[in-house]
């Protein structure tokens, strides 16, 4: 009896149970009348933007050296658009100061890191080593690790463009030339001027004055000034300011700009400049980086590549001096010659470069002497 009284009572929990189960289950076609108060699954988190931090000597301004590398990230923002946050430091000095301001952007999530002046160089190596996983690429620079890369532009071609321009159009056959520090990029840069110069006329001299500063607007004028009055009809420069285009025009002389368009900043006055588009060289490294295909290298492009070029002529520039001009450029566009072609002299009249022969890569960027035609001496460091 207890048997049977056992058993009915197992069927009874059994039935409750399945009935409890089917009243607690909603059927398959009912749609719910509330919208519920959470999303059913979690979104997945949108891909992050790549960090590049740039270190800039100064600020972008309107013109001038920062001003042109920080032209080029705007460019590189505008052609990858969400891929990429940009990171700026500004007013870095060179040196041991610089390592803080480059190790601190890496802290804050930077994987690719351009430094934009020499004097980087050093620190940066150091913090590359720190960080294997981080991009490095230091402007003008030669040291280089399996992340950090070195880049410039063969400034000396548009520079020796704009000597022609100048040799062409000085009656006084002596030219200014205002000089930041006394490092191969500056001495090249003097020299490819010169060649420019003294291929149209070999009776004109380029007078160098060192200001051992990239921008110091009242040293850039003071030297400028020293050399107008010398004599110089024309000043030239390898400095961050207009202040040598200024005060040329002041005294009524002419003038070469650099970095970007001074004409634009100065007037007619100024005949030309040669030029920096850094953003052909910064989109293409990002890019690489996005693509996994970055390796370590040392960049120097030319002409032909758009990261260096010479401004618009002014108008006050013969249609003569244009035509020499745009067949120069042509030759060197075309690859068929480069302006550190023999023969080529030193200030003492020693054979350099013979004829039929080039300067190497390495040679053009570890130069320290002058061509016959530059007045003035390198100070050592």
């Amino acid at each position: 009896m207890r048997k049977r009284i056992g058993i009915l009572l197992a069927l009874v929990v059994v039935l409750s149970l399945v009935l409890a189960a089917c009243k607690q289950a909603a059927p398959e076609t009912e749609v719910p009348t509330e919208a519920p108060t959470e999303a059913p699954t979690e979104e997945m988190p949108a891909e992050e933007p790549l960090k590049v931090a740039f270190i800039y000597i100064g600020q972008p301004g309107d013109l001038g050296w920062t001003y042109e590398h920080d032209r080029g990230r705007k460019m590189l923002e505008e052609e990858l658009g969400d891929q990429v946050e940009t990171i700026v430091v500004m007013d870095v000095p060179e040196g041991p100061d610089a390592e803080k301001a480059i190790r601190d952007v890496v802290q804050q999530g930077a994987k690719v890191v351009f430094a934009t002046s020499f004097g980087y160089m050093d620190p940066m190596l150091t913090v590359a080593q720190e960080f294997p996983d981080v991009y490095f690429e230091h402007c003008s620079g030669y040291k280089t690790a399996d992340n950090m890369a070195t880049y410039f532009g063969r400034m000396y071609q548009p520079r020796y463009l704009s000597g022609l321009v100048a040799g062409s159009m000085t009656e006084a056959n002596f030219i200014g030339y205002v000089a930041a520090h006394p490092i191969p990029e500056v001495i090249r840069g003097i020299n490819a001027f010169t060649l420019g110069v003294r291929q149209v006329n070999p009776d004109a001299e380029v007078h160098v004055v060192w200001t051992n500063t990239w921008y110091d607007p009242v040293k850039e004028r003071e030297a400028a000034e020293a050399l107008l009055d010398e004599g110089a009809d024309i000043i030239a420069q390898h400095q961050d300011t207009t202040e040598p285009q200024k005060a040329a025009q002041e005294r009524g002389k002419l003038s070469i700009g650099y970095d970007s368009d001074m004409r634009q900043f100065v007037g007619d006055t100024v005949l030309t400049s040669p030029v920096w588009n850094w953003g052909v060289y910064y989109v293409k490294t990002v890019q690489d980086v996005l693509n996994g295909t970055w390796v370590t290298h040392q960049y120097w492009g030319g002409m032909a590549d758009g990261v260096v070029a010479l401004a618009e002529l002014s108008p006050m520039v013969p249609d003569d001096v244009k035509q020499l001009v745009d067949q120069e450029e042509e030759k060197i566009l075309s690859g068929e010659w480069d302006v550190f072609c023999g023969p080529i002299y030193d200030q003492n009249g020693e054979l350099k470069v013979p004829e039929g022969e080039c300067m190497s890569d390495a040679d053009m960027l570890s130069m320290d002497w002058f061509v016959q035609g530059v007045v003035g001496t390198i100070p050592t460091q």
